[in-house]
């Protein structure tokens, strides 16, 4: 659709713009992409959320509404988001929800590119796994994940914690290792976090020699809601250009709830009433929207580790509870642990897995990951007691399996590759084979005698 220069600007509402078309023209569809024609500076985007009377379109900017005034210009994209075919290019990239390098490097070649804009439609969406397939695991060199959390490819997997309890360092310490000893392309979303972070994120890439993989796509906290909403969706595209081009894709985002803010915030600028808890009532179907895309093929996969805030460490927040949904492994940080120096601090209690299945991992790994979870409830029953009455006054047998549990716990811990500067540990990938025999001997009581401290933050067993 070309409109020509009559459709303009008639009103501006901080993020959101009202452009009205000339009549008989027909509007363009929910979601299209529009760009204002700023007689200074850059080009703005804007996308189409809702039409209005009077042949007006009710727009979302995807920037800075500054300097947009009455009248101005208004074109279509026709191809709205772009991107080069050619995705070699945008490796060690930095992009923003426009796919527009952000990153102060040379303009990206838009010659031959493609639209982004609803990529899923032209994929593959049989059953991705052949009848009788094994699921293929994912190995994090992580103890605990790999242990009782298993990551298997073309899965979601969320990362659930409250503010500073290690979500933003686990899932840079998984990218880092399934990159660093795997293969797959990297598509990181930075959705609604701090600038700071972002940096940090950044050049963690740059020093451990990951970009080369990757491909970055940021909406920070202090851009609009729309460039943040929208940066998840630009960011799932990117990962299905490489799911059709055969290519295995891992998508990491943090964090999930910021998304679900961003479109909050659009719904109350938009004047739409909250449900009942208070976030926009397209709540499911946003979520779902973008999780749907996350999927498989014959030949190829995306697996999504996400993090996802919880406000005041409530996992029953509505927003919380609407990801669940959509996810195969939930993994729970603790505040308590963390208080406790145990990292990862993960509570194997409230996470669950539902690759942690015999017919995947095997019956040995199924069985010890089972005592495993059988020690961490019985030590979790035996902590409050003790707390009162004391360790001593518990029976030998319950004492035998408090301070197991307490080894288990210690040696499950681990010292991380991208947390070295602060802790002046180097990091340990550990193979599943040595984390599964480490908490054998534990179970059977070989290393009783040992003291539990010996076991904290190690990589394998003997050391």
């Amino acid at each position: 659709m070309n409109t020509g220069p009559s459709a303009k600007v008639i009103a501006v509402y901080g993020s959101v713009v009202d452009v009205q078309f000339p009549l008989g023209v027909g509007l363009p569809v929910v979601s299209t992409m529009l760009r204002v024609c700023a007689s200074q500076g850059e080009d703005i985007g804007l996308q189409v959320v809702e039409h209005r009377g009077d042949n007006v379109c009710r727009c979302v900017a995807l920037g800075f509404t500054y300097g947009v005034g009455r009248n101005m210009r208004v074109e279509v994209m026709e191809q709205g988001i772009v991107a080069p075919k050619d995705l070699n290019v945008l490796y060690g990239r930095v992009l923003n929800a426009m796919a527009i390098p952000i990153d102060h490097k040379e303009a990206l070649d838009t010659k031959d590119s493609v639209s982004i804009k609803d990529f899923s439609s032209r994929l593959n969406t049989e059953v991705n796994l052949d009848a009788g397939q094994k699921p293929e695991i994912i190995h994090t060199g992580i103890k605990m994940i790999d242990l009782l959390f298993p990551l298997i490819k073309g899965s979601k997997s969320g990362l659930l914690g409250g503010a500073a309890c290690g979500k933003t360092i686990l899932i840079l310490e998984i990218i880092h290792n399934i990159i660093s000893y795997q293969s797959g392309t990297c598509i990181f979303a930075g959705v609604g976090e701090r600038i700071r972070e972002g940096n940090e994120l950044y050049h963690e890439f740059l020093r451990a020699d990951l970009l080369k993989r990757s491909i970055l796509v940021f909406g920070q906290m202090n851009e609009s809601p729309g460039m943040r909403f929208e940066a998840a969706h630009t960011a799932v595209a990117l990962a299905e250009m490489v799911l059709s081009k055969g290519r295995d894709a891992l998508f990491f985002m943090d964090n999930v709830f910021r998304f679900v803010q961003a479109g909050s915030e659009i719904s109350t600028l938009l004047g739409r009433i909250p449900s009942e808890g208070g976030y926009q009532s397209t709540l499911t179907s946003e979520i779902s929207q973008l999780h749907e895309r996350i999927r498989s093929e014959k030949s190829a996969s995306i697996t999504a580790i996400e993090a996802i805030y919880v406000p005041a460490d409530d996992l029953t927040d509505p927003a919380v509870v609407a990801i669940f949904a959509h996810m195969d492994s939930l993994i729970v940080l603790s505040r308590s642990l963390v208080q406790r120096g145990l990292y990862p601090a993960i509570d194997p209690l409230q996470s669950s897995a539902s690759s942690l299945s015999p017919a995947i991992v095997g019956r040995r790994h199924f069985e010890v990951a089972q005592e495993v979870l059988k020690h961490f409830r019985r030590y979790e029953e035996l902590e409050r007691i003790a707390s009162i009455i004391g360790k001593e006054e518990l029976s030998p047998e319950e004492q035998i399996i408090f301070d197991r549990a307490k080894k288990l716990q210690n040696f499950l811990s681990q010292p991380f590759f991208t947390a070295e500067m602060y802790t002046g540990r180097p990091g340990a990938f550990v193979e599943i084979a040595d984390t599964i025999s480490g908490c054998e001997r534990i179970i059977r009581g070989d290393l009783d005698r040992m003291d539990e401290a010996s076991l904290y933050c190690i990589g394998k067993i003997n050391e």
